[in-house]
């Protein structure tokens, strides 16, 4: 299965903020949308950063309160990991777990077209996997 199915299942819509956004914008939008991380783009669609939960713990951790009026672009990722449609799940699990990140934007020719989170991932596996063991349950018990 490819990232083109998956995206293709759940849709390519992606909640994404602008680097002059501040801190406290990006943790409502992250709050109100439920999601772990959002994408940081440019006026032209490009990727210009990622901003997860995480990251915000850690200013907040390091910072204290002031940091809510921060600009999301002093602290988000800025060398982001993406992959295209054509990418394998098997590829997008591994480069998740080496990277030990947990969503990976989706470009295609420089622009952002959807966006995979290792629950995406784990999902299509795990129905992939059941798939192939009911097939064989069923080759085995026809012959």
């Amino acid at each position: 299965m490819t990232v083109a199915r998956i995206l293709a299942e759940k849709g390519s819509s992606v909640i994404t903020v602008s680097p002059d956004r501040t801190l406290d914008e990006a943790i409502h939008l992250l709050a109100d949308k439920s999601i772990g991380a959002v994408v940081v783009t440019n006026a032209d669609g490009t990727v210009a950063g990622i901003i997860s939960e995480r990251d915000i713990m850690r200013v907040l951790a390091r910072h204290g309160g002031a940091s809510f009026d921060e600009r999301v672009s002093a602290h988000m990722t800025t060398k982001v990991v993406t992959c295209t449609r054509t990418a394998t799940i098997e590829d997008v699990m591994e480069t998740m777990t080496n990277g030990r990140f947990r969503h990976i934007p989706v470009c295609e020719e420089g622009k952002l077209v959807g966006m995979i989170s290792i629950g995406d991932v784990v999902k299509r596996r795990i129905a992939t996997v059941e798939a192939e063991h009911q097939a064989m349950r069923d080759y085995i018990t026809m012959a």
